[in-house]
């Protein structure tokens, strides 16, 4: 590619990032609903239990450091846990089940009603995300969709869901990003004593 080229290919890309940025506004009240709830349930003596497969077990342990660890502010660790960690966990489900049902096995022994679970898909359809959120629901637990437009019947089968309007993955994943930051922003200030629970 020439210099040119490679530079038009990026602003593409920029732009189309902005496109969806600028598109997540409509998104906002499910993000604020998400991060209400999960307030909520924290305040109760919840849990957050979250996952995905790839890059979207990265912003289920994103998630789990905004939490345990801090956002902006100091405050006290929040309970939160992410279920991708567990080689040994997750190697033995896969082993003496199927992949399918290693987040659903370990939500089955975790989540209870007071807790909220997340699952994280770009597509809507990994088996794995799909079976541990109708787990969390089975246990009584709040489940929580991150999701896209390809995700619809995913985002349906959740309590609540985030529903990137695009469908590029690397789109999908960098608005995945933006709104575990929105939800740890207003989590945070409520854990510091900034904000009221809603």
């Amino acid at each position: 590619m020439t210099e040119l080229q490679v530079e038009r290919l990026l602003d593409t890309q920029l732009d189309r990032h902005a496109e969806v940025t600028a598109a997540m506004r409509a998104q906002l009240p499910q993000v604020q609903a998400v991060a209400d709830e999960l307030i909520r349930r924290l305040a109760a003596g919840g849990v957050l239990y979250t996952y995905g497969n790839g890059g979207s077990a990265a912003d289920a342990q994103h998630l789990v450091g905004e939490l345990i660890g801090r956002y902006l502010r100091e405050r006290r660790p929040l309970p939160a846990v992410a279920l991708v960690g567990d080689a040994a966990v997750v190697s033995c489900i896969a082993n003496d089940y199927s992949y399918d049902d290693v987040f659903a096995r370990q939500v089955q022994a975790l989540a209870r009603p007071q807790d909220m679970v997340v699952g994280f898909s770009t597509s809507g359809t990994s088996p794995t995300v799909v079976k541990g959120l109708a787990a969390a629901r089975a246990n009584g637990a709040c489940s929580v969709a991150f999701t896209s437009t390809r995700g619809g019947d995913l985002a349906a089968a959740a309590d609540l869901a985030v529903v990137v309007p695009a469908e590029e993955t690397a789109r999908i994943q960098e608005m995945h990003l933006l709104a575990l930051h929105l939800i740890s922003e207003l989590v945070d200030r409520w854990a510091a004593g900034t904000e009221p629970a809603s």
